[in-house]
């Protein structure tokens, strides 16, 4: 419970006086949360891509994501825990398989949604395979791949705050420590900038997402020009 002679110039002023620190924690925890969902998107599309290849096959990674995604965050790093031991490592891992499965299903469902005549029509200009995913089907999915990592990205800020109870650092170290001493503004240094980091991360990634929409910007890298007709 709040203490009620706290006020919000209290807070302001345990910020200030230990600035070096929660900075620290904040720096800690981007990075992992950084490191586990950027190895999340660069295993989660290539994955969502193959499953638009093989349907047995996507049936079993879609099951498997299914299953990561329902085994509880704190279940899943003390299952890691008992593989890999305390540290910021098994966070890491922890958040990289929480972020596969938003990646790989969005990844799925906007490579699935794509109008075949694109493809039909990158086919007609002689474009291989790996030029037709790469320069077609993926541009006209990127608005979905995009809601995938804005999913995983504010998943794992949250998920990243239980770091410490398996040895991991970030602001979960200042949550944890303010709980066990009684102390609310301890709690509130590590929960406010962990909330305002999530809203941060969506925002900047919504931006994105609106600036990479094929119907918002010109591409010549999308389709080949269609040749006009005479007549």
């Amino acid at each position: 419970m709040v203490e009620p002679h706290l006020t919000f110039w209290d807070f302001i002023d345990y910020v200030q006086r230990n600035y070096d620190l929660l900075l620290g924690y904040l720096y800690r925890h981007i990075l992992m949360v950084l490191t586990g969902v950027g190895f999340a998107f660069l295993v989660g599309v290539p994955l969502g891509a193959i499953c638009t290849r093989n349907r047995a096959l996507a049936r079993i990674i879609l099951a498997i994501m299914n299953i990561l995604q329902v085994v509880p965050s704190l279940a899943m790093l003390v299952l890691l825990l008992l593989i890999m031991g305390l540290g910021s490592t098994t966070v890491t891992v922890g958040l990289f398989l929480y972020s596969l499965n938003p990646i790989v299903r969005n990844t799925y469902i906007g490579l699935q949604q794509i109008d075949p005549s694109y493809v039909e029509a990158g086919r007609g200009v002689g474009m291989s395979t790996m030029q037709i995913l790469f320069r077609v089907r993926f541009p006209l999915a990127l608005t979905y791949i995009m809601t995938g990592l804005r999913i995983s990205a504010v998943i794992a800020i949250g998920v990243a705050t239980i770091a410490p109870l398996v040895g991991g650092s970030g602001l979960g170290r200042e949550i944890y420590a303010g709980i066990n001493n009684g102390n609310s503004l301890r709690i509130f240094s590590g929960a406010i900038p962990a909330a305002l980091l999530a809203i941060a991360a969506d925002i900047v990634l919504g931006f994105l997402q609106r600036r990479l929409r094929v119907d918002n910007r010109r591409s010549k890298n999308v389709l080949p020009p269609t040749p006009k007709t005479h007549g």
